[in-house]
């Protein structure tokens, strides 16, 4: 019997946040970066088989850190992006924490011209979908992608409402992992340098 094909959804760590450039096109520091090749590290990695990653510009770089390491190509995804927050651009901290909580929480509304919470779970979800049934290649899977829709492909998968008490805690650099045939998810969000849970599922 062959082994279960394991998916992991990775989110992208720390970037260099610069307020003059579009956050899609921000890049992972060297934080960022150092973390995403502790990854690497994992024992586990070596079993993966294909990468995908979202166009954006953090979330390819910490695709290729891991493609590169693997000796695979790297796969972008247009529907793999973070929910869609062009509308307001640029929050600083605060500002940027009050509106994503109330997008979690009102995830039929538009919040701030924001990409609404049902209709970026409807994408993440279609988007992982179509990968894992046309991807018949051998080893796992890993998505290199974001936080938002990271969580809100975590609540389509526990079968939960949307919340943001999916949510990554503490930042990006997380990952969760599921089976790809069954969906069944096999634990929640840990560090991808750190190999303790840091939240139940």
């Amino acid at each position: 019997m062959s082994k279960a094909r394991i998916a992991y959804f990775i989110t992208h760590a720390e970037v260099e946040i610069d307020p003059a450039i579009p956050v899609p096109d921000w890049r992972l520091s060297l934080r960022g970066r150092a973390r995403h090749e502790a990854f690497n590290r994992r024992g586990f990695v070596g079993g993966i088989g294909a990468v995908y990653s979202s166009n954006e510009e953090k979330a390819r770089n910490g695709g290729d850190i891991l493609a590169r390491h693997l000796g695979l190509p790297l796969q972008v995804v247009e529907a793999l992006h973070e929910n869609d927050r062009s509308a307001t651009g640029y929050l600083k901290s605060q500002e940027f924490e009050e509106t994503a909580n109330a997008f979690f929480a009102n995830p039929e509304i538009s919040i701030r011209g924001w990409e609404r919470a049902i209709d970026a779970q409807a994408r993440i979800v279609a988007a992982v979908t179509g990968i894992l049934d046309r991807d018949r290649g051998e080893g796992d899977i890993a998505f290199i992608a974001h936080g938002g829709v990271g969580a809100l492909l975590l609540c389509h998968l526990l079968k939960a409402p949307i919340s943001r008490t999916h949510d990554q805690p503490g930042g990006g650099g997380h990952y969760f992992a599921f089976e790809t045939s069954t969906r069944h998810l096999l634990h929640g969000w840990k560090r991808i340098d750190e190999e303790a849970p840091v939240a139940a599922s």
